[in-house]
Order: structure tokens, then sequence, then C-alpha cells
């Protein structure tokens, strides 16, 4: 079992910054990819970014995110990150962290263990 705990979430205006933490308690954290979600109100949970499990050398991003926002990871902390700047009213979600064994994938039904999801408010 894998646990992950958001934080980092907050009210921010348009063009601004802020950084996601996802910190993991459990098994090998280094044997897991991690994904980036968001719901927006109305919406269905949408792909933000993922990071490869290892060292995290490979990651992807959702075109609408693409160049804003970076996804990183410290295995040593058991940590991910997701950096996001550029910030737009269209992000403001509740942004989920999501783990799986070995491979990112992008679809939300392919990761195993989820966070609780982190309020991010972005006025314009």
């Amino acid at each position: 079992q894998v646990q992950l705990v958001e934080s980092g979430g907050g009210l921010v205006q348009a063009g601004g910054s802020l950084r996601l933490s996802c910190a993991a308690s459990g098994r090998t954290f280094s044997n897991y990819a991690m994904g980036w979600f968001r719901q927006a109100p109305g919406k269905e949970r949408e792909f933000v970014a993922a990071i490869s499990w290892g060292g995290g050398s490979t990651s992807s991003y959702a075109d609408s995110v693409k160049g804003r926002f970076t996804s990183s990871r410290d295995n040593a902390k058991k940590t991910g990150y997701l950096q996001m700047t550029s910030l737009k009213p269209e992000d403001t979600a509740v942004y989920y962290c999501a783990a799986r064994n070995y491979n990112a994938r992008t679809r939300a039904d392919e990761y195993d263990y989820w966070g609780q999801g982190t309020q991010v408010t972005v006025s314009s």
C-alpha cells in the first residue's frame, strides 16, 4: 500500500506560481510512477502530468499545461512535486496526485493510489 498526501494548494492571482507536493508513505517510493490530475467543478478528472518511476527522467504533460508546469520527484524524501507557473483562471481545480507501479500513464483509471486532493484557485 502507498499513502499519498498533497499539499501546497491555495489562492493565487493569474500569472502567479504554486508548487504542489505529494508526500508518500509505504512501500518503495522509487518503484512508483506518479501522476497529477485535476478536476474542476462539473468536469471530469483530467490528466495534467506524469513522471516516470526510478530517477524520474521522463515526464509527460497535457497540452494545456506544457511549458508552464513541471513535475519532479525526490525519492529520498518520498515526495513528488508539481511546479505550476503562469497560472490561468482555467487552471482552477482540485489537484490530485496518484501513483502506480513502474510505468507512467495518462489515464486516471490506470493508477492504484490517490491522494485526497488540494484546491488550487486562480483569480483573474
